[in-house]
């Protein structure tokens, strides 16, 4: 809309910042409690919304969410991160495309970058890097999981149901599950 000035009155924005804004003002309730057993995570910063548009403020706040769900010592960055971070390889429609070998021989670098954490879970916050990022770990082998922003934050508030967990290891297919409602109540 820049490039073409194109008149509009609308803003865009991006979910995080409000998730951790409610976090923040203690709206959203999420804990870390469920971690005890110290399940090491790190994020992936999508190209989209932190290089192409919101930048290092989205990213922080994106790092805040996470720690806050997972616990600040069970999150591991990856190095280089915010928006230096390297691409999936899944964006702008390459998902899609039709090439799963050139994807994912460009996604080898993130699938390195992923690796090196150690960490058990990647959290993506955008559906393409997802996608990418759960398929490099099977076509490369790779011994981590990938779990959506909105996933790890529901299974922080004890609402991640049972039928909701079918990407998650074994290690978080049984965490924190809401209550089982009964007859009497």
């Amino acid at each position: 809309m820049q490039k073409f000035r194109v008149t509009h009155r609308f803003e865009f924005q991006s979910i995080i910042p409000w998730y951790a804004q409610w976090i923040r003002e203690g709206r959203l309730k999420v804990s870390s409690a469920w971690n005890t057993a110290g399940i090491r995570f790190t994020v992936q910063d999508p190209c989209q919304v932190v290089r192409k548009s919101l930048g290092d403020p989205l990213a922080e706040d994106l790092r805040f969410i996470v720690k806050a769900v997972v616990g600040e010592e069970n999150f591991i960055d990856m190095a280089p991160n915010f928006s230096n971070n390297y691409c999936c390889g899944g964006g702008g429609g390459f998902l899609q495309a039709g090439y799963p070998q050139d994807r994912r021989a460009f996604g080898r670098m993130k699938f390195d970058q992923i690796l090196a954490t150690g960490a058990a879970y990647c959290v993506t916050p955008c559906h393409n890097c997802h996608e990418q990022i759960q398929d490099l770990a099977k076509h490369y082998g790779g011994f981590y999981h990938t779990v959506h922003l909105w996933t790890i934050i529901c299974l922080s508030l004890g609402v991640l149901g049972e039928n909701e967990r079918h990407y998650l290891g074994e290690d978080l297919k049984g965490i924190n599950l809401p209550a089982k409602k009964t007859d009497a109540g």
